[in-house]
Parts: structure tokens; sequence; C-alpha cells
């Protein structure tokens, strides 16, 4: 690797490249957009700066940037995802939260209370730093600002527009509050509002469903006409006759069967000779 031409990376990539120049950067490729370009809008590499030159707030991939860091002054590491390493141990004091669905207040609290009298700056951070981690920073606000949960909100969602709760994380938020208070506070229409749950599309297949209602078939219902209620035909009965008695009636009225009468009015012998 040659050596770095500059003393401080990229504000935007983190990266070593003359971007104030519009040298792209030969490790991400990233570039300053121009000014004509209204549509990009760079995002930071650096953490959001919640309480200056103390309290920072950012993702794992901030994190993740040691150098970057070093230059903002962080000393020290509030990891609230046990899943996401501590990577540079050696450089930074590292503190980890061991819960994944509790938040652990109380913990974080001393943690932080120690950096702030120690004067040292302090990166919580989480996988996105959206949830877990800024859930983190409002109860810390809570508890050393005497603030309530709608003020810092406010204050965290300003200085990192990226923050969104989630309401497991926001009744933790609501219950620690009443805790330092005694009671809730009011409501206050900057909190977060959480989208209806929209159930996922179930595919039947021509099956009826389970939640659907199947119709029960009914038997012996009056007025439910059988298969086996005809109506009476209206054709008269047929007289039947076994044997060849019809066919022999109709050959002997017939005018062939007869044989003809003779024109002679004497009866001829057959033995005259």
């Amino acid at each position: 690797m040659r050596k770095r031409e500059r003393e401080n990376p990229c504000g935007v990539c983190g990266h070593y490249h003359k971007y104030e120049e519009g040298e792209v950067c030969g490790v991400c490729g990233h570039r300053m957009p121009d000014l004509s370009d209204k549509t990009s809008i760079p995002v930071s590499a650096f953490p959001s700066a919640i309480v200056p030159e103390f309290l920072y707030l950012g993702s794992y991939d901030n994190a993740s940037r040691s150098e970057l860091l070093k230059t903002q002054g962080i000393s020290r590491v509030l990891n609230t995802v046990p899943a996401c390493q501590n990577l540079y141990k050696n450089s930074f004091t590292y503190h980890y939260l061991q819960d994944d669905k509790i938040l652990q207040f109380e913990d974080a609290n001393q943690f932080l209370e120690q950096c702030e009298r120690d004067k040292a700056r302090v990166l919580v951070h989480c996988m996105s730093g959206k949830n877990r981690s800024p859930a983190i920073v409002i109860a810390y606000l809570m508890k050393s600002r005497g603030w309530r949960l709608a003020q810092c909100y406010q204050w965290v969602k300003e200085r990192r527009p990226s923050v969104e709760l989630s309401e497991a994380y926001y009744r933790q938020l609501q219950e620690y509050e009443e805790k330092i208070f005694g009671s809730a506070g009011s409501g206050n229409p900057t909190l977060p509002a959480f989208p209806p749950v929209v159930a996922a599309p179930s595919f039947s297949f021509g099956f009826p469903r389970v939640n659907d209602s199947v119709p029960i078939p009914a038997f012996n219902n009056v007025g439910t006409t059988s298969i086996f209620s005809r109506p009476a035909l209206d054709i008269p009965p047929l007289e039947f006759t076994f044997g060849a008695s019809q066919a022999r009636n109709d050959i002997s009225g017939s005018t062939f069967g007869a044989s003809p009468p003779n024109s002679n009015t004497s009866d001829i012998s057959m033995d005259s000779s």
C-alpha cells in the first residue's frame, strides 16, 4: 500500500483521496457530486454528534472505521448488539450489552456516566444506528439531563434523522421514564408513529383457508327437492300382450291375410271329374 498523501480522510467515504479536487476514490469509487447534481445527497461516514465532544451515535459501519473515530477523538465504544464484534480492542475501550431483547439501560448508563466523568468521547452503536442504539442514548439523556422522553426523542431525531424506533423499544423507554419520573410524559406530535401491522397476503390455491368459514351441508331441509321426487307424467298406460296375439289379430284383420271371396255361388268339389 502506497503512503497516503493526505492527513485527513474523506468526510463521506472515509478513505484517503483528493475529494475536493474531484479525484475518484481508488478503494470504493466515491467522488464528490457536481454542484448541478441536486439529486445525490451524500451520506456522512462519520457518526452523529448527540452531545458535542462527548456522545456520538452511529452504526456498525461507523464503528468499523477506526481512523475516522480517531479523527473525532473517540476513544471508547458502547456496543449495544452482542452479535457485532469489537474490532479494535487494542485501540478503543469497549463495553457491550449482553441482552438482545431487553435494553439494559442501567448498565449502559453506568458506562456512559463514567465516560462523561473521564471527559472521554464515546460512540454508541448498533447494526444500523436507527433503533437499538438511539434508544440507549435517549435513556441516558433522560437519566443524566432530566429530560422527558418526548424531548429526548426530538433531540436525537434532529441530530440523526434516520432514527426509527420500534414499538417494543419505545415501550421500554416509556417504562423507564415512569421509573425515573414516576409518571409517563404527555403526548407529543413529534413522537414516532408506528405503522399498522399489515397481514401478508395468503395464497389458498383454490382450497379454503384456515380462518375461512366452511359451509356445512344441510340435510332434510324443508323445501329441498329430492332427486327421487319427480312430477307424474300425464301419459295413458299402454297394454302389453305377451306372445303373438296382437300380431295375429293384426294379420287377421288385414285384407292381405284373408282369402278372397269366391264369385261363384256353388262350391266346386275337388273330387269331381
